[in-house]
């Protein structure tokens, strides 16, 4: 009974249906009575961790952590539910896998009483069950809530499309959780007496700012003042979402970082104006980029001020490795370029057809030696020290 229960489970959740919202199918069905049949004849505990790792595809480690979520359960009937119904409304096995792994009391959920629900309530609102089978593992636990119609209806306004929407979930899984009254509708307001253009809210990645307090909200906006960010400038946007996703206090020990390492107050001007996400950047890449591009690579503060960018960039798999595959050309006399923002910026694409393949039959395994580069830790002696 046992292996027969585990290979309709394995069926189920890798061979969705097709059938309404409203109604579950004859093998969801079947396996509801089997289940409930096979609880009631084995004493066999409820393995939460095995279960996890056997049933939902989640690895030993994360089933580890997650089956402290569900350690309460007594049989897995639920979860067998659970994942019978999701399968049913056509969410993919890699998709059930992620949803367990970050939210495994959804396991827990009734299907009657709350999923169900959910999906009758989002198909009255004009979504199609593919649709909904795409809003599932990026809404999580608001999935579960009785004010999901709701808000979702609301966030559809605001960002135009669906798709739209689900990009902005993928960039902040906690939208759908929002208050509405308290939070959305009022930084909104805020946004537009600043005289954005409601147009702009639309964009996905404005989502982290629109679910932080008012009071947060302010706070950025005051302080992109200080820097000068044009309201007019695209950058404002992003201005927006560094300011607002840091502290005050977080956004001032990263001015501090640059100006103990040589900015004055015109270059961190400077460079925030052409790109505010540097303030989001980590001290400790800060550090590191700027020893390396000053120290290494040669460059000079005022010219990385011009293009900040250059300390987003991984020092390990982007900034180092062309670095050495530049100095490796130069030493062989095959090219007298200098280490700089054009080689840095770059795609991979690009890179690797201006600086690799012309050189394939001229410096034989190039390519190797720099893809083993990207693959290495940066040596020691190129980092700066730490203090005592």
């Amino acid at each position: 009974m046992i292996h027969l229960r585990a290979r309709i489970i394995s069926f189920l959740v890798h061979s969705p249906s097709r059938h309404p919202a409203s109604r579950f199918s004859p093998i969801f069905a079947l396996h509801r009575n089997l289940s409930a049949t096979t609880t009631s004849t084995t004493a066999t505990p409820f393995a939460a961790e095995d279960y996890l790792v056997a049933t939902c595809g989640v690895t030993r480690a994360q089933a580890l952590k997650a089956s402290k979520k569900i350690s309460h359960l007594k049989s897995s009937s639920k979860p067998d539910a659970v994942l019978a119904f999701l399968s049913d409304l056509g969410v993919p096995r890699s998709d059930i896998t992620t949803l367990v792994a970050v939210d495994p009391r959804f396991l827990c959920a009734s299907v009657e009483r709350t999923l169900a629900p959910r999906v009758t309530e989002l198909s009255e609102l004009g979504l199609s069950r593919s649709q909904i089978a795409r809003l599932v593992p990026l809404a999580l636990c608001s999935f579960r809530s009785s004010s999901l119609s709701r808000n979702l209806d609301f966030w559809l306004s605001v960002f135009g499309s669906y798709d739209k929407l689900l990009k902005a979930l993928r960039m902040n899984s906690g939208l759908l959780a929002a208050d509405l009254d308290k939070v959305a509708k009022p930084n909104l307001a805020l946004l537009q007496q600043c005289g954005l253009n409601p147009s702009l809210f639309s964009e996905p990645f404005i989502s982290r700012v629109l679910v932080r307090t008012p009071q947060q909200v302010q706070d950025a906006l005051a302080h992109i003042d200080k820097f000068g960010v044009s309201q007019n400038s695209r950058m404002f946007l992003y201005a927006l979402v560094a300011f607002t996703v840091q502290s005050p206090e977080k956004l001032t020990d990263k001015i501090q970082v640059l100006e103990t390492l040589g900015w004055s107050h015109d270059d961190v001007l400077l460079a925030v104006k052409k790109m505010p996400g540097i303030l989001t950047v980590s001290e400790d890449r800060l550090q590191r980029n700027m020893h390396f591009l000053t120290k290494v690579a040669g460059l000079e503060i005022s010219y990385i001020a011009q293009r900040p960018v250059l300390l987003k960039y991984s020092l390990e798999r982007r900034l180092f490795p062309r670095y050495r595959l530049l100095k490796l050309l130069n030493e062989k006399g095959l090219l007298d370029l200098r280490f700089d923002y054009y080689a840095a910026s770059l795609s991979e694409k690009k890179f690797l057809a201006k600086f690799v393949h012309p050189y394939k039959e001229s410096l034989p395994g190039l390519a190797d030696v720099y893809a083993s580069t990207c693959a290495q830790k940066i040596p020691m002696e190129l980092l700066p020290k730490k203090e005592n």
